[in-house]
């Protein structure tokens, strides 16, 4: 449970957490939402057996900064060119889940970010994109940040454990819980929930045929957040 996140990059101000362990070719994982890089962390170090494994938390997750601006689509793959541009990681492997899906797949498309290979886990590709508790709260977003926190504890636990087969130690739904709690915490949840648009996959889904590398794409069978 000891993960760590020791580096820090500078983008437009904002703090971004970040790691790397492991020799080889370059590899990036790239979570989804609302997680972290803590996502990875039983499958990284296996990873680092074979290549040089990077991982951050995006803008606005995890021990990156939550600005109260936008932290979505617009943001988070200009975000990630740099990275990959700071980290000299050229053409690497990409495992990209759910949000980081679609961050991996704009940056490649709108930023000129090339890889080797690029494997999408259930990404957030195709519009229309969002649960029912999304949409909820993308109407209502200010209404959401200010629930009293014992309710927004409850529903972060219960959207939580919707995306999971097994039910989570309690131990183990901290990691995910922790970040969003406390004031900042919250309006950053709801503040990113809001921002969910799909004008981000509708500005490049019909260029997928444009991608440039092998592309493997995994999607769970019992899958409630993203239908067949």
């Amino acid at each position: 449970m000891d993960w760590q996140l020791p580096e820090r990059f500078d983008f437009n101000g904002d703090e971004i957490a970040w790691g790397v362990i492991g020799e080889g070719p370059p590899a990036v994982v790239m979570h989804g939402s609302p997680f972290s890089s803590l996502e990875w962390r039983r499958i990284v170090p296996w990873l680092a057996r074979h290549r040089r494994v990077f991982y951050y938390d995006m803008l606005g997750y995890g021990r990156s900064t939550k600005p109260e601006g936008d932290v979505l689509h617009g943001t988070q793959n200009s975000l990630f060119a740099a990275l990959v541009n700071h980290w000299g990681a050229e053409q690497p492997d990409i495992v990209a889940h759910d949000f980081g899906g679609s961050v991996a797949l704009r940056a490649h498309l709108l930023d000129g970010v090339d890889y080797r290979s690029l494997i999408l886990i259930d990404p957030v590709a195709i519009s229309p994109q969002g649960s029912a508790l999304v949409q909820a709260a993308k109407a209502h977003g200010e209404v959401f940040a200010r629930l009293p926190a014992y309710v927004h504890e409850a529903m972060l636990r219960a959207y939580i454990s919707a995306a999971v087969k097994r039910t989570l130690a309690e131990e183990e739904m901290r990691l995910y819980l922790d970040p969003w709690l406390e004031e900042e915490g919250q309006k950053a949840f709801w503040r990113q929930i809001a921002q969910m648009d799909d004008k981000y996959s509708e500005e490049v889904e019909w260029r997928y045929g444009e991608i440039r590398c092998p592309v493997t794409i995994l999607w769970g069978a019992e899958d409630e957040f993203i239908p067949r």
